[in-house]
C-alpha cells in the first residue's frame, strides 16, 4: 500500500540578511495510513520547518522550498497552486501548533474559530457549523461545551486552549494531523491527557498523525515509528520499539541517555555537550561530529547517507553501532 505522505529529499531555505539558512536539508520520510509517526530532536533542528514545509505555511517568513517532493494522497504538494493548497489546509491536512496561548485569535469567540473551517471547506450554514462545533468541543473533552462555545480564548486555561486547537484541526476530519509540540507549554498531567486525546481521536477517525516533539518519552508512549532529526537532517529512522532497544546514531543514544527514565536511579544523567550548529554555517561532514564522542577524522569531511541497517531501521552514521566512549 502506498504511504499517505511521502517526503523525498525536501530542502527548505529561509532567507536572512547575511546568508540563506537551509533549515530542512534533503529530508525524506513516509507516513502510512493510520499510523503515528514521531519526529524528534532538540529545538532548532528543523522539525517545525519540516511541518510548515508540508503545508507550505510560512506565515510571511522569507522561506521557500528549493528541492524535493511532498506527495500526499497521490499529489505532489510542491506543484499545487496557492488556491489548491488552501483547499488542502484544514480539510485534508490539519496542524496543531505548539503554543496555545498565541495560536488562537484573541478577537474571535472560540465557537466562531471552530466553525470557520467548516463553513469554508464543508459549505454548511452557520447554524449547522455551530452545532458541529459543540460536538467537537465535547469530543475533545471541553466541559459545558454549549456554554463555552461563546467564550473568548483568554477565558480558557492552557490545556483547554490546546483542546480547542485540536477541535479546530479535526473539524473537517483531515486524513493527516500534524501536531507540532502540542504539549510543550502544559504541565505533566495535562500533557498526558492531550496525548491520550490525540491517540483516541486517531482511532476514532482513522487519521494519520505526525507528532513533533523533543521528548523521546512522549515518542515511547505514542508513536509507531520515529525519525530523529539533527541540524536540518534525518539521522535515524526506525520502528519505535527498535529505536529504544537498539539506537544506532550517537545523537539518538545521547538523547536517550539524557532521559531521567533512561538511566538507573543511582547514575547521573548524561547531558549532550555543546549546542546544535548554526544552520547558516553548519559544520562540514556529519553535522553532529563536534559533539560526538566516537567521531573519527572521516566524520569531519564526509556527510553520511541514511542507509538501512535492518529493513525498517536506517541510520546516517559512518560508525553506526559503535559504542560511545
Amino acid at each position: 500500500m502506498a504511504p499517505l505522505l511521502s517526503v523525498r529529499d525536501l530542502v527548505t531555505v529561509f532567507e536572512s540578511k547575511t546568508r540563506p539558512v537551509q533549515a530542512v536539508d534533503s529530508v525524506s520520510f513516509e507516513i502510512r495510513e493510520g499510523e503515528v509517526f514521531g519526529l524528534v530532536g532538540e529545538s532548532g533542528c528543523g522539525k517545525s520547518a519540516t511541518c510548515r514545509s508540508i503545508l507550505r505555511l510560512f506565515a510571511g517568513a522569507p522561506a521557500r522550498i528549493t528541492g524535493g517532493t511532498i506527495e500526499f494522497a497521490g499529489r505532489d504538494l510542491t506543484c499545487l497552486s496557492e488556491a489548491e493548497m488552501t483547499r488542502v489546509r484544514g480539510r485534508e491536512i490539519a496542524m496543531v501548533f505548539q503554543d496555545p496561548m498565541t495560536s488562537l485569535n484573541p478577537t474571535m469567540r472560540v465557537g466562531d474559530q471552530i466553525a470557520e473551517g467548516l463553513i469554508r471547506h464543508e459549505s454548511i450554514g452557520r447554524r449547522a457549523a455551530r452545532l458541529e462545533a459543540i460536538e467537537l468541543l465535547k469530543q475533545v473533552g471541553v466541559p459545558s461545551a454549549e456554554q463555552r462555545l461563546d467564550s473568548w480564548p483568554h477565558e480558557f486555561s492552557g490545556g483547554m486552549r490546546q483542546r480547542v486547537l485540536i477541535a479546530i484541526a479535526l473539524a473537517c476530519r483531515p486524513k493527516l494531523l500534524i501536531a507540532d509540540e502540542p504539549t510543550t507549554a502544559l504541565d505533566v498531567t495535562i500533557q498526558d491527557q492531550i496525548l491520550k486525546l490525540i491517540l483516541r481521536l486517531r482511532e476514532q477517525y482513522g487519521m494519520s498523525v505526525l507528532l513533533v516533539t523533543h521528548d523521546l518519552g512522549v515518542v515511547a508512549q505514542t508513536c509507531d515509528r520515529v525519525a530523529t532529526m539533527y541540524a536540518g537532517r534525518i539521522v535515524e529512522t526506525a520502528e519505535t520499539p527498535s529505536l529504544f532497544a537498539r539506537p544506532l546514531h550517537p545523537y539518538t543514544i545521547a538523547l536517550l541517555n539524557s532521559l531521567p527514565g533512561g538511566k538507573k536511579r543511582s547514575e547521573p544523567l548524561q547531558p549532550i555537550g555543546g549546542a546544535p550548529p548554526n544552520l547558516a554555517d553548519p559544520p562540514p561532514g556529519c553535522r553532529f561530529h563536534p559533539r560526538c564522542s566516537i567521531a573519527v577524522e572521516a566524520c569531519r569531511s564526509t556527510a553520511p547517507a541514511l542507509l538501512p541497517v535492518d529493513a525498517p531501521h536506517r541510520v546516517a552514521c559512518l560508525r553506526r553501532g559503535a559504542e560511545p566512549s
